[in-house]
């Protein structure tokens, strides 16, 4: 399958320009689709089915990869866009900021060490690298401070510290002297703040050259709404679209499918009919399809002469 980074970011280049970025992670593999009922087959007899098919695959040399591409926004149009373009449920028009191929993401080696490599590792969009940095998208912004949170809790202290969790590109330096896993430590004579007036033992100063900072002004981006600057902006815009526009029949009929199986979750009749009124936003004829079905299965399943 595709994967798409859903939040919005922002590249700055060498000369201060600014501009917003989303990413996508085009499969070189072919996207498969699956239908509900051979999903929940595999889950209920061999849940861990996709992560050994990976495995065996790396193991093989079948290395899988992703083309990587990036939408490019200029800074200032996101302030009058169509719709806001820090929501997170929304997606750029390829028509008006078409992708651009940036590079190939290939998994190419599996972990040595399970919990050394994959449990202890700690991502997060706070790890930004110089000439980047994140959005108004208030969901990112809230994960840039939950992520490395939750970390410190799951981890520990210095998490970043753990080979699985350090730049390998690049050396980094600061002032971090205590804590409870600390194992990378400068020697007494360095100083634990900054500025101070102690000479090459004061510690690592940073290089203004070697970085710009992404941010944007207050001028109302957190704010934004539909009735203001964004003529287009609503809730079930894109999802109508979706529906009516982009899928076909095939992926239609497999989308009524899944709905009605997440309605079987349902026990509370105003929830239940809450259901069918939020899909009607999107599209009434789907609501209608997705009704139609459930009642059929409700049919199916009932004994012959119970429902009289």
């Amino acid at each position: 399958m595709n994967g798409y980074g859903s939040h919005t970011y922002q590249w700055v280049n060498a000369e201060g320009e600014r501009f917003w970025v989303q990413y996508h992670f085009m499969t070189k593999q072919g996207v498969e689709p699956m239908f509900a009922d051979e999903a929940e087959r595999i889950a209920g007899q061999d849940s861990d089915y996709y992560r050994r098919d990976l495995y065996e695959a790396i193991d093989r040399e079948e290395f899988p990869s992703w083309d990587v591409y990036v939408q490019v926004m200029p800074y200032e149009e996101a302030k009058t866009y169509r719709f806001n373009p820090f929501d997170l449920t929304k997606i750029w028009s390829k028509k008006d900021y078409p992708r651009i191929k940036v590079g190939t993401f290939t998994l190419n080696r599996n972990p040595k060490n399970f919990f050394a490599e994959i449990e202890q590792a700690a991502f997060s969009p706070g790890n930004q690298v110089p000439g980047t940095g994140i959005s108004p998208d208030k969901m990112l912004m809230a994960r840039v401070f939950s992520y490395p949170d939750a970390q410190r809790y799951r981890i520990g202290t210095n998490y970043n510290q753990l080979p699985v969790n350090q730049p390998h590109a690049a050396h980094t330096s600061n002032y971090m002297h205590e804590g409870n896993m600390q194992y990378h430590f400068n020697t007494a004579e360095h100083r634990v703040y900054t500025p101070n007036s102690y000479g090459a033992a004061g510690g690592p100063v940073a290089d203004p050259a070697r970085g710009v900072e992404a941010s944007w002004e207050s001028d109302g981006a957190l704010i934004r709404t539909a009735a203001t600057l964004h003529s287009e902006d609503d809730d079930f815009g894109q999802a109508r679209t979706l529906v009516t526009q982009v899928f076909n029949d095939e992926e239609h009929a497999r989308f009524v499918e899944t709905l009605a199986g997440q309605y079987q979750a349902l026990t509370v009749p105003a929830i239940q009919e809450r259901f069918f009124w939020y899909w009607g936003q999107v599209d009434q004829a789907t609501a209608d399809k997705v009704r139609a079905l459930v009642n059929q299965h409700v049919d199916s399943a009932d004994p012959v002469g119970i429902g009289e």
